[in-house]
């Protein structure tokens, strides 16, 4: 039990011993050293007595002078300073150096800033010895960065301090996350790197003055981390469509900050006053109008300056035009400050689409977000609307961008809202296809004729053959996108054939009943073939119309008619006689020999006009034979002619062989006929020079004969 005893006082006297001389180190260590050159003495002095008489005594003095160690010490180690932004400029590590020795010294840094060691995306831009201690870099300071040489410093006394501030710029791409680290000195060994005996290397701060100990060096080193900053992305969201013309689209416009700091305001000049803000800015989508009657947040801004210019350089105004088609943009006043991880509230807009557009090409839209960065001279920061990737844009959303998301060509993404296509077509006369016939564009008209089968037939007689007339019509779309067009014959007269090549080339020809079709792309137009066949036995000189019918297909309500006419023949002559007696035997008309007879020849184009742009037919180089009757002799200039109104010309010829030869001239008694009449005469002909068109009136031409 002793000796367990004796164990435990042991253990508590060695625990005490422990504890008073880790409070002695303690102590030793926050206590200046001794500075060097002091001296320290020391005399002994005693006392003694004989037992009756006391008597005093001094040793001789001994005395020591305190040699001067070097120390240094370079604070803070492993330091931290306040995040910083990608491109951040004037980002200081600030560092104390304290001349921890026992003397005063001075402290070397080496050349050209070698003693600055820098990690992580940064470029040091000024490191100096802040001689006046006020914490920024100014004249008076000592350059350590582009010194020539080694610098030394002016003295530090002991326990004193240098300040040393490096500057340095933050690397635009500098990644998110990462550290930038600035170490001051490179002395080895663990921390605190401090009063550690001089390894000479090309980095070092040291002292400049050895002590017993010899130089001694330091180090120390801050990081700061990178983080976001303001980093503002535009979001658009919108009606996709397909929306009818005329009708409105809605955008969502929101604008959100993914940085780690605030985004600050941008100035606009409204009204020729500055306005800060963060501002979105909506062009007015090509082939719309902003909506009238909506509600807009307070600050909203206008504009009429062509898309061509930039947003930043239009002219604002706070009151919307009183035309709002000569709108090209809007703005709205987001604040002058948006947070970290914010976003605006929503704010809505409404075009609406402009009627007698194509709808072949989508209603497009893309917006700017302008605001600044949180740094101490903030830097101007946009972003285009709809890509993933925040501040990217060109500052200019003129829908030049193309559809490239942001990341791969720095701008923002147009969204598309697509229109519903409205079917419109006239179809007409060849290159006519908007004539207008009596009525309407519906009943517009080709008319042509067939020349077979009706040479020999009288007025009132059928035709002997078939007859085949080709019509050409052109189809032109009307409506707002491409579009298909089908062809039918609503009307086609009994017995014909009605064929139709949409090719326009006549090598694809089918029967009109297969309804064949025809693309015809928006606002284009194209010729088609119509092929007529008409059979033989249909009354001549009269008018067969085939109604063509085109019918869209994007709109099936919406149609067009045409009417390809055929005619049996249409220049009709009607002869007419009329007989005088002048002799002595029966009566006055009488057709006695000695009587006379007149013909006149009417011919008259039968085919209709009216209208605007139809394809009408007129009737030319007339050729009117008729020959003298047997029995009948010629009166000598008893030709007349009465011409329609188109006819310029006409030409009397005569034939006395039967129509072989024109040249004879009649000659009065010709033949043994009587004074003023010419037995030789065959054959009478007219040759007319002009065309005449069908609303020309009847035009005539005669002669008169005298019965044998």
């Amino acid at each position: 039990m002793n000796q367990t005893l004796n164990n435990s006082r042991l253990r508590y006297i060695v625990g005490i011993f422990v504890l008073i001389c880790a409070a002695s180190i303690a102590a030793l260590a926050q206590t200046p050293y001794t500075p060097g050159g002091t001296t320290i003495s020391n005399t002994a002095t005693s006392s003694y007595s004989d037992g009756t008489t006391s008597y005093a005594t001094t040793s001789n003095t001994v005395s020591v002078t305190v040699s001067n160690i070097a120390g240094l010490a370079i604070t803070p180690d492993a330091g931290t300073r306040a995040n910083v932004v990608l491109s951040q400029t004037g980002v200081d590590f600030n560092f104390t150096v304290t001349n921890t020795g026992n003397f005063t010294n001075q402290v070397v840094f080496k050349a050209l800033g070698a003693s600055i060691i820098k990690t992580g995306s940064a470029t040091v831009t000024a490191a100096v010895i802040d001689v006046n201690k006020d914490g920024l870099i100014d004249g008076g300071d000592t350059d350590i960065l582009a010194n020539a040489a080694d610098v030394t410093s002016a003295n530090v006394l002991q326990d004193g301090t240098l300040f040393v501030i490096v500057r340095v710029t933050v690397d635009a791409g500098a990644a998110t996350g990462s550290s930038i680290n600035i170490q001051l000195g490179d002395a080895v060994g663990g921390t605190p790197w401090d009063n550690k005996v001089l390894a000479a290397s090309a980095a070092d701060v040291r002292t400049a003055t050895a002590g017993t100990n010899g130089q001694e060096e330091a180090r120390g080193d801050i990081t700061a981390t990178v983080e976001n900053d303001a980093l503002i992305r535009l979001q658009l969201t919108r009606t996709a469509g397909p929306v009818a013309i005329g009708s409105d689209i809605t955008y969502q416009w929101v604008l959100t900050n993914d940085g780690a700091r605030a985004a600050s305001a941008q100035t606009l000049t409204v009204d020729g006053s500055p306005v800060t803000g963060i501002f979105i800015l909506a062009p007015i989508p090509a082939r719309t109008v902003l909506k009238s009657g909506q509600s807009f947040p307070a600050g909203t801004i206008y504009t009429t300056t062509a898309i061509t210019t930039a947003p930043l350089a239009a002219t604002w105004s706070a009151t919307a035009p009183a035309d709002l088609n000569t709108l090209t943009r809007i703005g709205f006043n987001t604040g002058n400050s948006l947070a970290a991880a914010a976003s605006t509230s929503t704010i809505t807009m409404l075009v609406t689409v402009k009627s007698g557009i194509s709808i072949v090409l989508p209603i497009r839209e893309l917006g700017d977000a302008f605001s600044k960065n949180s740094l101490p001279t903030p830097v101007a920061i946009t972003d285009q609307s709809h890509d993933a990737v925040a501040n990217a844009g060109d500052g200019n959303a003129d829908f030049t961008q193309g559809d490239a998301i942001g990341s791969v060509d720095g701008d923002g993404v147009m969204l598309n809202t697509t229109l519903s296509g409205t079917g419109g077509v006239l179809l007409g006369p060849s290159g006519f296809q908007g004539a207008v016939g009596p009525t309407d564009t519906n009943d517009d008209y080709t008319n042509r004729s067939v020349n077979t089968g009706i040479a020999t037939v009288a007025p009132g007689g059928n035709t002997t053959a078939q007859g085949i007339v080709t019509f050409t019509n052109t189809v032109a779309n009307t409506g707002n996108a491409d579009d298909t067009y089908t062809f039918t014959a609503p009307t086609v007269p009994s017995g014909f054939t009605v064929e139709v090549s949409v090719n326009g080339l006549g090598t694809d020809y089918v029967n009109v009943n297969t309804s064949p079709s025809l693309a015809v792309a928006y606002g284009s137009s194209a010729n088609i073939l119509v092929k007529v066949t008409e059979p033989s036995g249909n009354v001549v000189l009269t008018a067969y119309p085939t109604v063509i019918r085109a019918t869209s297909l994007n709109t099936s309500s919406a149609t067009n008619d045409t009417i390809d006419r055929l005619y049996t023949g249409y220049l009709q002559l009607t002869k007419s006689q009329v007989v005088a007696n002048a002799t002595s035997r029966g009566g006055a008309t009488d057709p006695v020999p000695g009587a006379t007879i007149a013909y006149t020849v009417a011919y008259d184009n039968v085919t209709t006009s009216g209208g605007t742009n139809n394809s009408t037919i007129s009737a030319s180089s007339i050729v009117l034979i008729d020959p003298v009757p047997a029995n009948t002799d010629f009166k000598v200039a008893s030709a007349t002619s009465n011409p329609a109104a188109g006819i310029t010309l006409v030409v009397t010829a005569y034939s006395n062989d039967g129509g072989s030869t024109w040249t004879y001239t009649p000659v009065d008694g010709a033949g043994g006929a009587p004074a003023g009449y010419d037995r030789t005469v065959t054959h009478v002909r007219f040759t007319l020079t002009g065309p005449m068109a069908p609303a020309d009136a009847a035009g005539n031409n005669g002669f008169t004969v005298r019965i044998r």
